[in-house]
C-alpha cells in the first residue's frame, strides 16, 4: 500500500521535507522541479507512515486504496515517473534562509504565490520585516482570482499565505498600485530591497483575423468574471447559443470548459460570483469545443487536469478517433516517455461511449489550428505533426479547414507581463530583465543594488501555485547573499513618513485588519448561503467591508 498524490497537488512541496525516507520527487532542488506536472510519491519507497498527508496544505494526499479507479491512475502516474526519472531516496537540503539572520525591511510588489512565497521564505530570517503591496484590496492574486471556483481545496494554500500574514513583522498595502501611487524610485530610497512579483497579467495575442471582434473575449476577462474580479464584475458574455469554442487546451481552457458545463447546482456551493452564477445558471450552451494545434501528447493542459475533468458527473467527455490516434511522431515520444503515453491513453479513454441526455459535452479537439474569427464563429485549419530543423516538433496545416460556428469564442493562449515605470523590462520575453532573480541594468548587464524578481514576471507564465515557493526562495537566498556580502545599502525605514505618503495619495489602502475584515464578512456571507465563501465584487462594498462596513 502507498500513498498517492492526486490533482490537487500545488508542486509546494511542503511534503518533502517531511518525508523520513525521501521518496517525494522532484525536489526543488532537483532539474525536473519547475517543469514538473505534480510531485510524485514512489511506491517502491513509500513506508505509508502519513507524515505528508498532514504537511500538505491542500489535502492532495491519500491511500492509493481510498481513490477507487482515479486513485490506480495516478499511481501509475507515479510509477511512470520512476521509470523514467531513477532518483536516489534520501532527505532533501535544508533551506539555507531559514538558518540566516539579517535586519532588512524589504517591499514585495505583488501579493499572489510568487510575492506570498517570498515574504514567507524571507520571515524565516530573524530581524527581517515585510511590507507587501498589491494594486486590488484583496491578496492572494490568482490564487484568489484565477482558480476555478469549484478547486476549493486548491484554494487552500493560502492557509500558508496567512501564517506569513500572522507574523508582527509583516504588513500590507493593499489597494496600492506601483507605479500610479508609489514609484518604483521611492520603494528603492524607503526599503533596503525591494522584490518584484506582480505576475503577467495582459494576454497573449493570437495573431488572426477576427481576434478582436466583439464575441471573442480572452480567457483573463472570463475567468476574473466568474471569480468576482472588481474590474470585470460588470462585464457580460454572449451565452445564449448551444456551442462555445475555447482557443487553446492549457489548464485554464479545461477550467473555463468545465465552469461553462457545470449545473448551477453544482456551483452554488462554491465562491463563485453570484452575478456569474446566475448568468451561468440561463445559459443555453450545450456543447464547449476546445481547440488544440497539436495532438493529446502534446496538449499543454497537465494530466491531473484532464483526469480530474474527466471525472466530473454530469459531463460528457468527446474526443474523435482520428484526432487521439498516435502518430508517427508522438509514437516517437511516447516510446521514451511513459507519463506522455498515460496522457495520449487518457485523452482517448476518458471520453464516454456515448452521450447522456440532459448533459452538457465538451469535446477535446486535437491537430485544430485557428486561422480566423468571423462573425459566425471560427475558421479551423486541420494540422499535422512534423520535425523542424531544430528537431522540435511543430503543427503544420494539412490544407484541410472547416468552420464550427459560435457566439462564443474565448482565446486562452497564455499571458505575457507588462512593465512598471523605472523596472528594466525585457520586451520580447514579457519579463523584467534580470539574472537569476537579481534585476539588471540593461545597460551595463550589473545588478541594480536591491531590486529582484521572482514568479512569473520573472521567468515567464511557466509552473502552477507551488512552483513558486521554489522561485521565491532561490531570488530570497540571492538577496539574503547579496545582504551578507554588504551589496545592500541600509535605509532609514522611517515607517511613519512612508505611510503618511502613501495614504495622502491613496486614501483608500487596505492594510492587513482591513483585509481580515473583508475576509471575515465574504466568509459570514458565505456561511449564510451555504459556500465558503459570498465573494464582495465591487470595490465599494470591499472598502465599506475593509472599514467594518456593512452597507
Amino acid at each position: 500500500m502507498s500513498h498517492v498524490i492526486t490533482q490537487a497537488c500545488c508542486n509546494d512541496a511542503s511534503c518533502v521535507p517531511v518525508c523520513p525516507v525521501g521518496c517525494i520527487h522532484p525536489t526543488p532542488d532537483e532539474p525536473g522541479f519547475a517543469t514538473a506536472e505534480m510531485l510524485y510519491i514512489d511506491p517502491a519507497s513509500c513506508i505509508d507512515c502519513g507524515a505528508c498527508v498532514s504537511e500538505c496544505p491542500v489535502g492532495a494526499i491519500s491511500r492509493d486504496t481510498r481513490l477507487g479507479e482515479a486513485g490506480q491512475t495516478y499511481l501509475g502516474l507515479a510509477t511512470a515517473f520512476y521509470q523514467g526519472n531513477p532518483l536516489p531516496s534520501g532527505l532533501p537540503v535544508a533551506d539555507l534562509a531559514a538558518r540566516r539572520s539579517a535586519r532588512l525591511s524589504v517591499a514585495v510588489v505583488g501579493s499572489g504565490a510568487a510575492g506570498s512565497y517570498a515574504a514567507t521564505e524571507l520571515l524565516a530570517a530573524e530581524g527581517v520585516s515585510v511590507t507587501v503591496f498589491d494594486q486590488l484590496p484583496t491578496p492572494w492574486g490568482l490564487v484568489r482570482g484565477g482558480v476555478a471556483p469549484d478547486h476549493q481545496h486548491t484554494k487552500d494554500v493560502t492557509k500558508v499565505f496567512e501564517r506569513a500574514a500572522d507574523d508582527g513583522r509583516f504588513r500590507f498595502y493593499l489597494n496600492v498600485e506601483v507605479g500610479k501611487h508609489i514609484s518604483h524610485d521611492e520603494l528603492v530610497r524607503h526599503y533596503d530591497a525591494v522584490i518584484y512579483a506582480y505576475g503577467a497579467a495582459q494576454d497573449r495575442q493570437l495573431g488572426i483575423a477576427g481576434a478582436d471582434m466583439p464575441h471573442s473575449v480572452s480567457a483573463t476577462e472570463f475567468v476574473n468574471w466568474y471569480n468576482g474580479h472588481p474590474d470585470y464584475a460588470d462585464r457580460a458574455f454572449d451565452l445564449s447559443g448551444q456551442r462555445a469554442v475555447i482557443i487553446g487546451n492549457g489548464n485554464v481552457a479545461l477550467d473555463i470548459a468545465r465552469m461553462l458545463a457545470l449545473g448551477p447546482e453544482q456551483l452554488a456551493t462554491t465562491d463563485i460570483a453570484d452575478h456569474a452564477l446566475d448568468a451561468l445558471a440561463s445559459s443555453a450552451i450545450e456543447e464547449i469545443v476546445v481547440l488544440g494545434r497539436r495532438g493529446p501528447a502534446q496538449a499543454a493542459y497537465t494530466t491531473p487536469e484532464l483526469i480530474g475533468l474527466c471525472d466530473v458527473p454530469g459531463i460528457d467527455i468527446i474526443t474523435l478517433p482520428d484526432e487521439v490516434a498516435i502518430d508517427t511522431i508522438s509514437r516517437e515520444e511516447l516510446d521514451n516517455a511513459p507519463a506522455k503515453r498515460i496522457k495520449t491513453d487518457l485523452a482517448a479513454n476518458c471520453a464516454r461511449g456515448q452521450l447522456t441526455p440532459g448533459n452538457k459535452r465538451i469535446i477535446l479537439r486535437y491537430f485544430a489550428s485557428p486561422a480566423e474569427i468571423t462573425a459566425q464563429g471560427v475558421r479551423v485549419a486541420r494540422t499535422r505533426l512534423e520535425r523542424g530543423p531544430d528537431g522540435g516538433i511543430r503543427a503544420v496545416p494539412t490544407g484541410t479547414e472547416e468552420t464550427l460556428e459560435t457566439g462564443l469564442i474565448i482565446r486562452s493562449v497564455g499571458y505575457r507581463g507588462t512593465p512598471i515605470q523605472g523596472l528594466p523590462f525585457d520586451a520580447d520575453r514579457s519579463v523584467v530583465h534580470h539574472e537569476d532573480g537579481r534585476v539588471l541594468d540593461p545597460a551595463t548587464g550589473i545588478p541594480i543594488r536591491g531590486v529582484y524578481v521572482t514568479g512569473w514576471i520573472k521567468r515567464g507564465p511557466t509552473g502552477g501555485i507551488g512552483t513558486n515557493r521554489k522561485c521565491a526562495r532561490d531570488t530570497v537566498r540571492h538577496l539574503l547573499d547579496d545582504h551578507a556580502d554588504g551589496e545592500l545599502q541600509s535605509r532609514s525605514h522611517d515607517h511613519d513618513i512612508f505611510d503618511t505618503l502613501i495614504r495622502e495619495r491613496q486614501p483608500n489602502v487596505v492594510d492587513l485588519a482591513g483585509w481580515r475584515r473583508i475576509h471575515d464578512r465574504e466568509t459570514e456571507l458565505g456561511r449564510n448561503a451555504g459556500k465558503p465563501r459570498r465573494k464582495l465584487t465591487s470595490r465599494a462594498d470591499l472598502l465599506h467591508a475593509a472599514l467594518g462596513r456593512q452597507g
